[in-house]
């Protein structure tokens, strides 16, 4: 047995050591009251106990004494889509005779969402599923008590989950032991690169295989100013840069809001903010130099246009990505680029908490009724018709069966095309189009091997001690980030003014907290 297998079983019993054992109850029938509003708490407990399923004795039918339907609110990212309303009805059909409820579907676009998702938690907005993930404020949010501890729901109403997940997703997003969200069924293991035209890489005669680090991108893209000077070599927007954690494989350890990592491709378990990282701060002046010679959109600091949509647009050559099988595919789909785009690794292939927490749903505490959010996350894991229509319309309108797992598109799939499968449930449920790799799920199954487990792997610190330094960085950040990372502004001027105001923040203490919090779970392994 090599090293590298024996870490993985040695990572794996560790994380399943973690999890409850699971009793299978799967097709019970509850026909307990529902809760009423009183009873919605930031602290569940025994409340389950008297949540109500709302379906009759026929075994998932509706029948005269049922409940007046719950409208589930269900609030994520992405663009609204023009037929929206049509795939709530057909939803709403099915949920109908399934749970007894109903869905209302509040896509958020990727601009305002951070902003819109703070006022809602700092209102107590009435919501009751959330997308949310460990680069998103997840650790923040749950935090803030804006999350439902799952565990207990899991097992009454999500048993379809907790057979179908790999049980490290689940034990690798637990905060202090406990679940706060549901992973997405996906890819396990991460890694990043760019995705590029690969049609305009041909036309000017450029051999992409020689690129194996960010260096050697310099050289692609002076090509690119040169020849093509309509055309963007690299584009960058917040949060996308080759700063971001799936590029520099940095372990936040947690939530990637809060200061401190580690390197996931390397052994060092020695906490540090990242202006101390080497690999950090001399890729920020790798992103200068390429911003200085004009390989990087002017606006990068302030422009919110998502990557696909800049793709879209036909004047961009590269964006920054989280790397898996058949991204390049996934996205020629949803900017019509179909045949014109690749991918490049540029980094080595990772599996860190980051990667089990990267997708998941949660379930908000104003929820009027827990019990049918977690039964509809639930199909979303285990019913293939609710998690496909949810992902790509209406069979027929939005796309055409090729056979029982492709689907081709339609004139009219631009009106529902969410391109968010990655969010919601168990993605090898989906269908695959006809322009990707009929072996799509196999190559994800694949690469989920032989990945380099980082040695913070199953560990997510807990922030509650630290919390005003925490809030007071988070600002910090919102000042010089997205500038540096995008290589807006001289580093050897702002750099040193961003670490200043961090320390004052407190960020140095907010580091030793996680330092000390990470040991203690070492030495217990």
């Amino acid at each position: 047995m090599t090293r590298k297998v024996s870490h993985l079983i040695r990572a794996r019993m560790l994380l399943l050591s973690c999890l409850f054992l699971i009793s299978a109850c799967s097709n019970q029938t509850c026909t307990n009251r529902p809760l009423k509003n009183s009873e919605s708490s930031m602290t569940f407990g025994n409340k389950i106990e008297s949540a109500s399923i709302g379906l009759g004795d026929s075994g998932g039918g509706v029948n005269d004494d049922t409940p007046t339907a719950y409208t589930l609110k269900f609030v994520y990212t992405g663009s609204p889509q023009k037929d929206e309303e049509e795939i709530e009805a057909a939803m709403n059909a099915y949920l109908l005779n399934k749970i007894n409820a109903k869905i209302d579907l509040i896509p958020i676009d990727w601009g305002p969402w951070d902003d819109k998702i703070n006022l809602m938690v700092a209102s107590r907005e009435k919501v009751d599923i959330l997308f949310t993930a460990q680069w998103n404020k997840h650790a923040v949010n749950v935090s803030k008590g804006a999350f439902l501890e799952i565990d207990e729901l899991m097992e009454q109403y999500g048993q379809g989950i907790l057979q179908s997940l790999d049980p490290v997703f689940l034990a690798g997003a637990k905060i202090n032991g406990k679940n706060y969200a549901v992973p997405t069924n996906k890819e396990l293991a991460g890694q990043g690169g760019i995705v590029y035209r690969s049609d305009i890489a041909d036309e000017l005669g450029i051999d992409m295989s020689k690129v194996k680090t960010i260096e050697d991108l310099d050289a692609v893209y002076q090509i690119i100013l040169t020849k093509k000077p309509g055309m963007i070599p690299l584009y960058m927007k917040q949060g996308e840069t080759f700063n971001a954690h799936y590029f520099g494989n940095f372990d936040a350890l947690g939530d990637t809001s809060i200061p401190g990592i580690i390197l996931k491709d390397e052994e060092s378990t020695k906490v540090m903010p990242a202006y101390e990282v080497d690999r950090y701060v001399n890729t920020l002046r790798m992103t200068r130099q390429f911003f200085q010679k004009g390989y990087i959109n002017k606006d990068a600091a302030t422009n919110q246009t998502m990557n696909n949509d800049a793709l879209r647009s036909g004047d961009v050559f590269s964006i920054t990505a989280a790397l898996k099988p058949g991204k390049d595919e996934e996205l020629a789909i949803q900017t019509g680029l179909t045949g014109k785009l690749a991918q490049l690794a540029l980094n080595v292939k990772t599996i860190a908490t980051s990667e089990t927490a990267g997708s998941m749903l949660a379930i908000s505490t104003t929820s009027q009724d827990p019990a049918r959010a977690m039964m509809f996350i639930n199909l979303l894991h285990t019913d293939p018709y609710l998690n496909n229509l949810l992902n790509y319309g209406i069979e027929g309108k939005h796309y055409l069966k090729v056979n029982e797992n492709v689907i081709k598109p339609t004139e009219l799939t631009k009106d529902y095309h969410p391109g968010s499968n990655w969010m919601f449930g168990n993605q090898f449920l989906n269908y695959v189009w006809d322009t990707e790799d009929p072996d799509k799920w196999d190559n994800f199954r694949e690469f989920n091997q032989n990945a380099k487990l980082s040695p913070g792997l199953g560990f997510v610190f807990d922030g509650s001690a630290v919390r005003a330094e925490i809030a007071a960085v988070v600002n910090v950040d919102r000042q010089y980030q997205t500038a540096l990372e995008t290589g807006s502004v001289d580093i050897d001027k702002v750099l040193p003014e961003y670490t200043e105001k961090l320390k004052a923040a407190g960020i140095e203490k907010i580091v030793a907290e996680k330092q000390a919090q990470f040991d203690q779970f070492l030495a217990s392994k």
